[in-house]
C-alpha cells in the first residue's frame, strides 16, 4: 500500500462556507458541546471568543498538515488548534511579507479533519494535507486530567489536549482518556478494547491512572494488588501488538503543607506504579515528582494559574467561578504537557522520545507561567 493515500491543498478563505460537494470549508458550531463521550467538539470553540472551524472531509487515518503562515501586508500572530481543542501552534509571529511553513501530524477518526486559526492577528495562506500510513499513533489512556475536555467546558483542559504542542512530525495523538475513569473502569467499559482494535506495530500507549483508583467505589483498586494487575493488562496489550507501553505517574493535586511542600494525596499508588515499571522494564515518567517540583517552585498563589481557579463570570461555562485544585486551565495544561514531554525525553522512551521536544519550535519556547 503506498504511503500517500489521500492529499489536498488549497488556500483557505473565511468566506468559503463548508460544502459537502467540495469537501471543505468553514463553519461555526451551533453551540459548544458539553458531552465528552460524543467527541463532537470543534476546535474553533476552544477560543474566546469562538472562531469558525475549517472542516476538511478525509478518510480515517494519520495526516501530515503543512500550513503556510503570514500575510503580505501586515504582521501576524497565529495560534492553531485541531480536533478536540488540541493546541498545535501557539502565537507564532510573522512580519509583513514573511511566509513560514509549519508542519504537524494529526489523527482523524471520524472522517473529518477540523482546524481553527486564532491568536492576536491570525494569517494562514495555504493548507496542505497528506495521509501518511507511516505516521505512528500515540494512544493516551487516562482520566480527566488527561482527557480531551469538551468545548463547553473550556478553559478546562487535559494535558493530552496540549501534548501535541511538543511533538515533532512522525507521530499523531489519539486520546482515549475519559473523566472519572480508573485503571479498572476504563477496562470494564471496553475502552482499552477500543484501543486494541487500532494499535499497530510501532505505536505507543501512554498510561496514567490513580486519581480515581483511590476512590472507594466500583472503579477503585488497591495499590500493590488490583491497581498493578489492571496496569499489567495495558502493558500486555501493547506488547502483544508490538507497540510500546509507557507508565506515567499521576501529577499531584494542589494541596500545600504549612512548610510550602506539596502533600502526597495519592498514597502508595505512585510507588506501586514505579515498582511495576521496574519489574516489567517499562519506561516510567514520574509526573508526580515533576509536578511536585514545579508546583513548589511556583508557590501557593501562582499555582492557581495552573489549576483552574476562576472569578465568578470570568468564563461563560463557570458563572460562579471555580477553585479547582485537580484540573487545569489551558495555560496550566500546556505546562503539565511540557513536563510530560520532558519526562519522555529524559526516560529515552523508545521510539517516542526522538519525536518530542519542549517548545523551541512551536511558539511555546518560554513557559506561559
Amino acid at each position: 500500500m503506498p504511503d500517500l493515500e489521500f492529499g489536498c491543498a488549497f488556500a483557505p478563505d473565511l468566506q468559503c462556507k463548508y460544502d459537502m460537494a467540495k469537501g471543505y470549508g468553514y463553519s461555526a458550531a451551533p453551540e459548544p458541546s458539553r458531552n465528552e463521550d460524543l467527541e463532537d467538539s470543534w476546535p474553533g470553540d476552544y477560543y474566546i471568543p469562538a472562531v469558525p472551524s475549517l472542516l476538511i472531509d478525509v478518510p480515517k487515518g494519520n495526516y501530515r498538515v503543512t500550513l503556510t503562515l503570514g500575510a503580505p501586508d501586515r504582521e501576524a500572530v497565529t495560534t492553531v488548534k485541531e480536533g478536540l481543542g488540541h493546541l498545535r501552534l501557539y502565537e507564532w509571529s510573522t512580519v509583513a511579507g514573511e511566509s513560514v511553513k509549519k508542519t504537524f501530524d494529526v489523527h482523524v477518526n471520524d472522517g473529518q479533519m477540523k482546524l481553527a486559526f486564532g491568536g492576536a492577528a491570525p494569517a494562514v495562506q495555504y493548507v496542505e494535507v497528506k495521509r501518511l500510513a507511516s505516521i505512528a499513533t500515540v494512544f493516551l489512556a487516562g482520566d480527566s486530567t488527561v482527557t480531551d475536555q469538551p468545548s463547553g467546558q473550556f478553559p478546562y483542559t487535559g494535558w493530552g489536549q496540549m501534548l501535541g504542542l511538543f511533538l515533532n512530525t512522525g507521530v499523531a495523538l489519539d486520546n482515549h482518556a475519559r473523566s472519572g475513569r480508573s485503571s479498572k473502569s476504563f477496562i470494564d467499559e471496553n475502552r482499552l478494547n477500543r484501543i486494541a482494535k487500532r494499535l499497530r506495530k510501532g505505536d505507543c500507549l501512554l498510561i496514567q491512572f490513580a486519581h480515581n483508583d483511590e476512590k472507594d467505589n466500583e472503579g477503585g483498586t488497591l495499590p500493590f494488588t488490583t491497581y498493578q494487575a489492571y496496569l499489567q493488562r495495558y502493558i500486555d496489550l501493547a506488547r502483544d501488538h508490538e507497540a510500546y507501553p509507557v507508565l506515567i505517574a499521576p501529577m499531584h493535586r494542589r494541596f500545600f503543607e504549612e512548610d510550602g511542600t506539596i502533600r502526597n494525596t495519592h498514597g502508595d499508588y505512585i510507588e506501586a506504579m514505579r515498582q511495576l515499571a521496574e519489574r516489567e522494564k517499562v519506561p516510567f515518567v514520574d509526573l508526580a515528582a515533576l509536578s511536585k517540583a514545579y508546583y513548589e517552585k511556583l508557590g501557593v498563589e501562582r499555582t492557581k494559574e495552573v489549576l483552574l481557579w476562576a472569578r465568578p463570570g470570568q468564563y461563560p461555562c463557570l458563572p460562579e467561578g471555580a477553585e479547582d485544585n485537580t484540573h487545569f486551565s489551558e495555560r496550566g495544561a500546556v505546562e503539565i504537557a511540557r513536563l510530560v514531554a520532558r519526562g519522555l525525553v529524559e526516560a529515552r522512551v523508545e521510539p517516542l522520545w526522538q519525536h518530542v521536544h519542549t517548545g523551541e519550535e512551536t511558539g511555546a519556547a518560554e513557559a506561559l507561567i
